[in-house]
């Protein structure tokens, strides 16, 4: 039995030395380290999706205010990792009824992905027409996207006047390689 007791505290002794020469390798500074760098990997493999992965994803964000009279700015943004192509963008300005009060319309050959556009030819401003009634802002979009397909997504209505001020918020569909 003696003979087994000693095989035994060898053992020990070896795994003691093991779990000593262990403690000098793994030190904190190289554990936050190895976590640091499994981060930044995660992050990649994240980001990825967000640049690489074919995908669309357009919105169109309105800003109606009153301001002696009816102002809307509209933005366009491609935030999809493709461009989109044939984009036209419509937009009216119709009382409660349904009539056609100011109109203006953009027409593009490409709004390149993780762009957006904006300016005069997305301002509207209309005068002459009480702001102390309600109106609505129609928004209509149809575009091609990466595959090619035509996209027209229902028109996007909603009413205003009650507010001096709106900010409106506008999601196509979105469409992402391979679920599509």
């Amino acid at each position: 039995m003696e003979g087994q007791e000693f095989d035994d505290w060898e053992a020990e002794q070896e795994a003691a030395k093991l779990l000593t020469a262990l403690k000098r390798e793994v030190t904190p500074a190289r554990v936050a380290m190895a976590g640091a760098v499994l981060f930044m990997l995660i992050t990649m493999a994240l980001s990825g999706w967000y640049w690489l992965l074919p995908r669309d994803a357009v919105t169109v964000e309105t800003h109606y205010m009153q301001r002696g009279g009816h102002l809307m700015m509209t933005e366009l943004h491609n935030d999809g990792s493709r461009d989109i192509t044939d984009v036209v963008l419509d937009i009216e300005f119709q009382t409660a009824e349904g009539e056609l009060i100011e109109r203006m319309s953009l027409e593009l050959d490409v709004l390149e992905g993780h762009a957006s556009i904006s300016g005069d030819d997305l301002e509207m401003m209309v005068i002459g027409h009480t702001v102390w009634d309600e109106y609505n802002i129609v928004i209509e979009l149809e575009y091609r996207d990466y595959t090619g397909q035509l996209r027209q997504p229902d028109a996007f209505v909603h009413e205003v006047g009650e507010w001096s001020q709106e900010i409106f918020m506008d999601k196509a569909e979105r469409h992402i390689w391979p679920l599509d």
